[in-house]
């Protein structure tokens, strides 16, 4: 789109960053509006593509609070497809219990918290959504995100980086405490040696440097970091066919520490090499 305006439709899940998302595109220099009626989709890509008030870039805020954003959007995209008015769509998700715990934290409503439960409003936007989200160009869930992740992650769509449309979140963690329950592979560390009965390494973690030359001494760490990151490259991009959004990896050891700690950061330092997005988590490296 060199030399044209962009236009991005910001949508998704009330709770999912829309906001944070607008915010950051406007100090990027775009001219955002927020919940735009539908009806002036076409006319302010016009307004932004002749240069009126500088603007070169637009990003317009839609979502569930502009009512007939089901009924009437695909007949306006298609309109502005028909107008030569180029237009992209990130839609911003979350899981369900992130977006409760959100709600709780800001202790606001959503939108459709008058007919439904908390719960229920957030499957009935689901159900809404679905086949907006269908049409997406990008999708960021960030549920796992730390913020500056995110950010970046909204950085790669404005300077039009690679995207594949999947996250990916390493979690180490220790059996004692339980396999993450989010997990769609796991893959178990605790054949490796133990820097826990080493005395001076004990109190340490895996992100330390003498616990990582401890356990990545041993051949079988070599291999087994090889074979599973050889797995994975293969693995990932066949998800990304799929049209898998969010791939969880949980490392686990018996205490979430050492091990498990050392292994996630090298696996996570491979993935992101090769350009993925990567969100590294540590939960049990604290202990309980």
């Amino acid at each position: 789109m060199e030399g044209k305006t962009r236009l991005i439709i910001i949508t998704g899940m009330s709770g999912a960053g829309k906001s944070t998302a607008a915010n950051y595109f406007e100090d990027k220099g775009f001219f955002c509006v927020d919940n735009l009626p539908l009806f002036l989709l076409p006319k302010i890509a016009t307004l932004g593509s002749n240069g009126k008030g500088g603007y070169a870039d637009t990003a317009v805020v839609v979502d569930i609070r502009e009512r007939d954003l089901l009924k009437d959007l695909p007949s306006v995209l298609d309109e502005m497809k028909q107008n030569d008015i180029d237009y992209e769509i990130l839609f911003l998700d979350a899981d369900d219990n992130t977006i409760i715990r959100r709600y709780k934290e800001t202790r606001r409503s959503h939108p459709l918290g008058k007919d439904y439960s908390l719960p229920d409003a957030i499957a009935k936007e689901r159900e809404i959504l679905a086949d907006i989200k269908a049409r997406a160009d990008y999708v960021i869930d960030n549920s796992n995100m730390l913020t500056r992740e995110f950010l970046q992650e909204l950085d790669n769509i404005i300077l039009k980086r690679q995207y594949t449309g999947l996250v990916i979140n390493i979690i180490s963690f220790g059996y004692k405490y339980g396999i993450p329950v989010e997990s769609d592979l796991v893959f178990d560390v605790r054949f490796l040696p133990n820097p826990y009965y080493v005395p001076s390494l004990k109190h340490l973690t895996g992100k330390s440097q003498a616990v990582k030359n401890f356990i990545f001494r041993h051949d079988d760490t070599k291999i087994f970091l090889d074979k599973l990151t050889e797995m994975l490259l293969f693995l990932i991009p066949r998800y990304i066919k799929e049209g898998k959004q969010h791939l969880v990896i949980g490392i686990g050891c018996t205490g979430g520490r050492h091990r498990s700690v050392a292994i996630a950061n090298e696996v996570a330092a491979c993935l992101k090499k090769e350009g993925y997005s990567v969100v590294c988590r540590h939960r049990d490296v604290q202990g309980k």
